[in-house]
């Protein structure tokens, strides 16, 4: 007779296992997509300007849309496991009314104040790379709305415990940024991958929202009104909106800064950061996604002692594959680089420099990971002020640690910087989850 806590951890596994299988074959397909830009563009200047007008467009994906499906899919849950499939789908429109609102006018709002913004953020770019910068911003804006509405899809698909075809979506994009570089870098420039990111972002967002649709909750952006739900998913979005500007801030630091140093560190912080990348997204995202729509139901149930329970398990679990990997990229750093980007524009220097800021970087990847687990808890519990503290203590760690650091390692610094403070985020986030259960405990035994 298999226990309630042994079946919710088997579900878990299978929907992380469907999770990393797909980011797995997303992954490959990206890889193939930087080698491919590496070899054509290398450590151009163009490929600096394209990485910093992207980093805009991107951060406002993350603090609006991903913020919502945070605040949005805890409430859904309950919604429909208490009062049923119409109301969630009432909640959920009303949800992307919100939403599109949202990026529709922080792109409008943020588009005036580019050539302010773009000195700052990359103040030692020549002034033709900087004006480059800017005008490649302006043409990334749509896929601001695009991508937005892709994830709160995917987040939407998650709960009902649909995972691997969502995951493979976002494939679409590194495809038609393959197809477009090689076909049209000739005569377009950097301009190439611009157009190819946006079409295969909106191919990505028609693709999931079909599936959503297929799957009983319809693509509808209407207004239901002010509900409880809507109000409960309202408190939770603004400390988790919050929480995603000061994480963004972090981003918008390190690309800062790196941009201080000689020509090319923005690059290097990048290309070194898409090893770590893949590894979070195939652990930390795929637990992350799994555990959700689980971690919601117990909430809703008040099964504390499942809580409990699937913590447990999953920090032993996620600790045990992440810390080997993390070791083993730290020693295959230099190997790895080389055989991923050194060829073409790509020479043996960018490689030893792009090594060790990898080195750097790897070393978050346990603390990382695992405390995605006590993240998603939290979320779950409703406890975003939480997050929010934890983002606040981040952005001041990131800061003080990028200055001091980037002094004695360069580029490389920046990478250990962020390295430091996950190991921060970590020790916060696991006292926080243990108290928010104990005290969940506590009342229900008191009622």
């Amino acid at each position: 007779m298999v226990s309630e806590a042994e079946r919710v951890n088997r579900g878990i596994l299978r929907a992380a296992a469907s999770v990393s299988a797909a980011g797995v074959i997303v992954k490959v397909v990206a890889m193939c997509k930087e080698v491919t830009v590496a070899g054509i563009y290398g450590r151009s200047d163009a490929m600096d300007a394209f990485l910093a007008a992207a980093l805009l467009p991107n951060l406002l994906v993350n603090l609006i849309s991903e913020s919502m499906n945070q605040a949005l899919v805890p409430t859904l849950v309950r919604v429909r496991e208490h009062e049923g499939r119409e109301r969630a789908q009432q909640l959920l429109s009303s949800s992307m009314v919100w939403m599109t609102t949202l990026l529709v006018g922080a792109s409008l709002a943020i588009a005036p104040a580019t050539r302010w913004f773009f000195p700052l953020m990359a103040s030692h770019f020549a002034p033709a790379k900087l004006e480059l910068s800017i005008h490649l911003f302006y043409a990334l804006l749509p896929i601001v709305l695009i991508t937005g509405i892709a994830t709160n899809c995917t987040a939407v698909l998650s709960t009902m415990d649909r995972f691997a075809l969502p995951a493979l979506a976002p494939m679409a994009i590194s495809i038609s940024i393959i197809i477009g570089a090689v076909t049209l870098s000739g005569s377009c420039g950097i301009w190439a991958v611009v157009d190819a990111t946006i079409v295969g972002s909106l191919i990505h967002a028609l693709l999931v929202a079909r599936m959503m649709h297929t799957h009983g909750y319809r693509f509808e952006i209407r207004w239901y009104g002010m509900t409880e739900a809507a109000r409960t998913v309202g408190r939770q979005y603004g400390p988790v909106l919050l929480s995603g500007v000061v994480a963004s801030g972090g981003l918008l630091v390190d690309q800062s800064m790196a941009a201080m140093l000689p020509a090319g560190s923005v690059s290097a912080l990048v290309y070194a950061n898409r090893f770590v990348g893949v590894v979070l997204t195939l652990l930390a995202g795929a637990i992350s996604t799994a555990i959700v729509p689980y971690f919601s139901r117990m909430v809703a149930h008040h099964d504390w002692a499942g809580c409990r329970q699937t913590l447990r398990a999953w920090l032993r679990m996620t600790a045990m594959v992440s810390v080997p990997i993390g070791v083993l990229l730290i020693v295959c750093a230099q190997p790895l680089v080389r055989i991923a980007f050194q060829r073409g524009a790509f020479h043996a220097h960018d490689t030893a420099v792009v090594a060790r800021v990898l080195a750097m970087y790897a070393i978050q990847i346990p603390f990382f990971v695992t405390s995605r687990v006590f993240y998603r808890f939290l979320i779950a519990m409703l406890r975003t002020d939480v997050v929010l503290y934890c983002g606040m203590i981040n952005l001041g760690l990131d800061v003080v640690l990028n200055l001091l650091l980037m002094r004695w390692y360069g580029v490389a610094g920046i990478a250990l910087a962020t390295s430091l403070w996950t190991v921060s985020t970590f020790f916060f986030l696991g006292y926080w989850a243990r108290k928010s259960l104990q005290k969940a405990e506590a009342q229900e035994s008191f009622s």
